[in-house]
């Protein structure tokens, strides 16, 4: 209508455009993966891994932090949490951009539909970062980015279709429901 035409108008006048969201793909070669079960949230010794455990490695991946454990420059190191296995190939899919709550949920419904044929892996994961200043917050309370803009969350899928949720906020943000 002719909301629609002024509304057009006014972008192309101030030179506003549509941005496509940036996917990039990579394999990560002989990578240490945490051993889960989906139904041990808090790990067994020598069996497997907790979710605590596992969102760090997770957080550690994806920011393609060493895991050798090996001292340099820096005054700490990180390990993959035992047990874990070595792993010859792991695919790493990055989309950066705005994407809605509906593409997000199709996407996670194609991440189940891997397990439909036989696969090697156990388990898959699909991360959500918000922007750090997204106005977005749970309950009433105001989103806190002027203290670290934490808002995440974190689906670990099984082959058996259970998963985990995790999910991360600020300190000033209430929890979800």
């Amino acid at each position: 209508g002719a909301e629609g035409s002024t509304l057009l108008s006014y972008f192309s006048k101030n030179q506003i455009q549509a941005l496509k969201p940036k996917i990039t793909f990579s394999t990560l070669r002989d990578l240490q993966c945490p051993v889960l079960q989906s139904n041990e949230l808090q790990g067994k010794p020598d069996e497997s891994c907790s979710t605590e455990e596992l969102f760090e490695w997770l957080g550690a991946v994806l920011n393609q932090v060493s895991l050798d454990n090996k001292s340099s420059s820096f005054l700490s190191t990180y390990c993959c949490p035992q047990p874990n296995v070595m792993v010859e190939k792991a695919f790493l899919c990055t989309i950066t951009g705005f994407i809605i709550p509906e593409k997000i949920i199709q996407l996670l419904e194609q991440l189940c539909c891997y397990f439909g044929e036989p696969k090697l892996a156990y388990w898959l994961t699909l991360t959500v970062h918000g922007f750090a200043d997204s106005p977005v917050s749970w309950r009433e309370s105001e989103h806190g980015f002027h203290k670290g803009g934490e808002n995440l969350y974190n689906f670990v899928i099984f082959r058996n279709l259970d998963y985990w949720l995790q999910m991360a906020v600020g300190t000033n943000d209430d929890c979800p429901p």
